[in-house]
């Protein structure tokens, strides 16, 4: 089984998209994950869904969990608002991550090691610098399994 057997149509999104717009993306379509572009319609990154909730809780939260209880409800149901007026280029991690990107020859070994060594759960697929697809963890697993 190959990457091509397994890929998927996936959106995308672009560097300069308003990040609160990424976040309705995933919830609204249930995605693991993003696939943010550049300019050129190349992969850029992958941006999975816990990366984005990393992007809108406060440091503080992450730092010491036990500071997030002690936010009132109120405060606590709004942290995505964080997100507001900021595009998704000024949320992304400052220290750039390997690029979960393959090519639709690609063994499912190959895609499923590139998703554990990337903390990925979604590949792009690429194929003469143009995306065609991605491969999800789902689609992934399901194939492996059915197999």
């Amino acid at each position: 089984m190959r990457a091509r057997d397994l890929l998927a149509d996936f959106p995308t999104v672009r560097l300069d998209s308003p990040a609160i717009d990424a976040a309705r993306l995933l919830a609204e379509q249930d995605l693991p994950g993003l696939i943010v572009v550049g300019d050129d319609g190349a992969p850029f990154t992958i941006l999975p869904g816990t990366q984005v909730l990393r992007l809108a809780v406060p440091g503080y939260c992450q730092d010491d969990p036990a500071l997030a209880r002690v936010v009132d409800e109120a405060h606590a149901d709004a942290f995505l608002r964080a997100l507001d007026g900021r595009t998704v280029r000024e949320v992304l991690p400052r220290q750039p991550r390997e690029l979960p990107v393959t090519d639709p020859e690609a063994t499912v070994l190959e895609v499923a090691a590139l998703m554990a060594r990337t903390h990925s759960p979604l590949v792009a697929v690429v194929d003469d610098r143009r995306l065609v697809g991605a491969v999800t963890l789902q689609a992934l697993l399901d194939g492996v399994l059915a197999g």
